[in-house]
């Protein structure tokens, strides 16, 4: 699904415009990105899942094309645990 066929459904769901859907969608999406941003990054939808921020360290990784070795940089990334029912769900 992309995002404007979600738009969409969200919109005929709600029974509200497709422009008003948007805008919805997009301060969720926003909202998401400011909770992760924080130093605790986390957010909890209770039913649907929790995004939170974690650290990967620096690493040496491989280059498949070569197989020399190369140095991965430190960054945080964000991990999702899906909630019971949305397990339950699919």
């Amino acid at each position: 699904m992309t995002k404007a066929e979600l738009v969409e459904k969200m919109a005929k769901d709600v029974g509200i415009s497709k422009a008003a859907a948007g805008k919805a969608l997009s301060s969720l999406t926003g909202g998401v990105i400011k909770a992760l941003k924080k130093k605790d990054g986390k957010l909890t939808l209770v039913g649907f899942g929790t995004f939170s921020k974690v650290r990967r360290k620096a690493r040496t990784g491989r280059n498949p094309q070569t197989g020399d070795a190369i140095k991965i940089k430190a960054r945080n990334a964000v991990k999702f645990k899906a909630g019971k029912a949305l397990k339950d769900a699919v």
